[in-house]
């Protein structure tokens, strides 16, 4: 079998092994291709029967132009690079990587939180810059210290990731407030479900953990941030379109949101256009919560698996 991955560089930069990938097949792994270019996405395909991608598109006209391709995986949860309708239709399983960074995403939001609660790298680089040791008091600070017991944390999308944010959270102190389709008792057993208005008239934290759907995108706007708390704090490793940027940084800006730390935008990488990287308060990290070793060896070891699967005839976590 032919295994062709086309975009393995994020994944494995060289710290990971494709060896248990390697043992399957024959194995070619480009680091990068095209986004834009189906020609050069064909010719890496070729004859291949298995092909890998995370954010290389696999459209219908590159579909049709490789029929040996019987298996798609994804390097990732979301496969919206993938047709995998018309996948479907040519009865070719689109598989992806259901869980693997619960914990480091969940870490992730809550490390924005503190730093923004604290702002330690701009203290430290402060003390390096010789401020405290010409301080004429003991210490100092430059921004509002912000402790977050007893303060309330409204989470958007109570699924695993949700769940492990509220989790931290709530062993630091805070309340939970839940908002979610589908409520299930271990949600109930970290915070309490709310509609969507309580969620935003009452947090003090507003953390997004749900999926990119038609009725999630632009979630956060210029209306439902009036809902909300002035002084408000808002976190966004999920997905960038739920959040209307521009909205956002308006509101940054006023001061109606004190501070936003996200680790996603609407286009990635970054436009220097985007209104966010002018607007005040806004830490901006590039999409980066999911990449730990340990995550990306949980990719490694279920893409590995998916295809095994595959060979033996019972395809997994098919998501179409």
């Amino acid at each position: 079998m032919k295994i062709v991955v086309l975009d393995g560089y994020t994944e494995n930069p060289g710290d990971l092994s494709w060896g248990a990938l390697e043992a399957l097949g024959e194995l070619t792994v480009y680091d990068r291709t095209s986004l834009t270019d189906e020609a050069e996405i064909i010719e890496r395909i070729g004859d291949a029967e298995a092909v890998y991608t995370n954010k290389t598109p696999i459209t219908r006209r590159v579909i049709d132009a490789c029929p040996k391709m019987g298996f798609i995986g994804v390097l990732a949860t979301g496969y919206n690079v993938v047709d995998y309708v018309y996948a479907r239709e040519k009865n070719l399983p689109v598989c992806n990587i259901p869980t693997y960074g619960t914990a480091a995403v969940g870490q992730f939001a809550i490390a924005m939180l503190l730093e923004i609660c604290h702002h330690v790298a701009h203290h430290s680089d402060a003390v390096h810059q010789g401020r405290w040791e010409s301080n004429a008091d003991w210490c100092f600070w430059d921004y509002p210290l912000i402790e977050l017991a007893d303060k309330t944390m409204g989470i958007i999308g109570f699924g695993r990731i949700g769940q492990q944010t509220g989790r931290i959270a709530k062993a630091m102190g805070m309340q939970i407030l839940a908002y979610d389709s589908f409520e299930n008792d271990s949600g109930r057993a970290i915070g309490t479900y709310v509609d969507l208005d309580t969620l935003l008239s009452q947090s003090d934290v507003i953390a997004l953990h749900c999926p990119l759907f038609p009725e999630t995108q632009g979630i956060i706007n210029r209306e439902t941030i009036a809902k909300m708390k002035d002084g408000v704090i808002l976190l966004n490793n999920s997905r960038g379109p739920l959040i209307v940027e521009q909205d956002l940084a308006d509101a940054l800006n006023s001061g109606k949101v004190y501070a936003a730390g996200l680790d996603v935008v609407s286009t990635e990488p970054i436009r220097g256009d985007n209104p966010l990287l002018q607007a005040k308060n806004c830490i901006i990290t590039p999409h980066i919560s999911w990449a730990p070793k340990e995550s990306r060896q949980r990719i490694m070891d279920c893409a590995v698996s998916n295809l095994q699967a595959y060979q033996n005839g019972a395809p997994v976590n098919v998501v179409n």
